[in-house]
């Protein structure tokens, strides 16, 4: 199904066709990373099948599932203010689910063959998932004057901005805050990307974690900032990699918990 909108400004035309090819880049990343995880299983191969399942975590960590969160918090909200998006929103947000899910399943195993079943239905959920946002959602806010598809695409970019891990600057005149590096004595570990899951949706917070953990290797670690103590979050993890991480506490609230999670000795 290919469906032409009429969108209501000049801006919102150019918005509707940056998201669809955007949407294009992705499912061509997503394909790319599948085919290479389908390819090791195939040959058997699984140190190859291991790299190529990391890689596809770490895309889908960083690229992906940010993307989802993104969407549900502005183009779906919108679209969902309508009568006639309100189904289709509550039935692309149940998609999302089947895909964190998938995620999550290709993160939390080490057989390469099953991986790559995981990943194949991923591809194909999400080429049909953006094909209903194509073809239903952008069609339905460009034609509304009353939205702005230009603005809800920057405030899509912010978003993604801010919510993206970043490692913590080495900067002696950094101010202690969300990175910690200044003279006070406290120091980040260096290297070691944050991941605020604060911004992340509660029920994707957890799928986010397992995938960003699967890509840490054996010199590196991740520092996890949280709302409140994630208890719950480090049994589940423990149960999934039983002894493989090391946890330590840098910040007990009230407003953040703070931990560096690290790879065992």
């Amino acid at each position: 199904m290919n469906t032409v909108a009429i969108a209501s400004t000049e801006a919102d035309s150019t918005a509707e066709q940056a998201i669809r090819s955007h949407h294009a880049e992705m499912a061509g990343a997503l394909g790319r990373l599948t085919g290479a995880l389908l390819t090791a299983a195939v040959r058997g191969d699984a140190a190859a099948g291991r790299a190529a399942r990391e890689e596809l975590v770490r895309w889908c960590v960083t690229e992906l599932v940010p993307h989802a969160a993104a969407e549900e918090r502005g183009v779906y909200r919108a679209a969902g203010d309508r009568p006639e998006g309100r189904l289709l929103v509550r039935g692309l947000i149940d998609e999302h689910g089947v895909i964190t899910g998938l995620v999550d399943e290709i993160a939390r195993t080490d057989d390469v063959v099953r991986a790559a079943g995981a990943a194949r239905a991923l591809h194909a959920v999400f080429e049909v998932h953006v094909g209903k946002e194509n073809d239903l959602v952008l069609p339905l806010l460009a034609a509304d004057p009353d939205v702005s598809l230009a603005t809800l695409l920057e405030d899509m970019h912010a978003d993604l901005t801010a919510s993206v891990p970043a490692a913590a600057e080495d900067s002696p005149e950094q101010a202690c805050g969300s990175g910690h590096a200044c003279s006070c004595g406290d120091v980040d570990e260096p290297g070691f990307p944050e991941l605020d899951v604060r911004s992340i949706p509660h029920r994707i917070r957890h799928v986010t974690v397992f995938g960003a953990l699967s890509a840490v290797g054996p010199d590196g670690g991740l520092v996890l900032v949280a709302p409140h103590d994630p208890l719950p979050l480090l049994r589940e993890i423990q149960e999934r990699w039983p002894g493989r991480f090391a946890v330590r506490y840098r910040e007990r609230g009230p407003g953040a918990w703070r931990l560096v999670l690290t790879p065992a000795a």
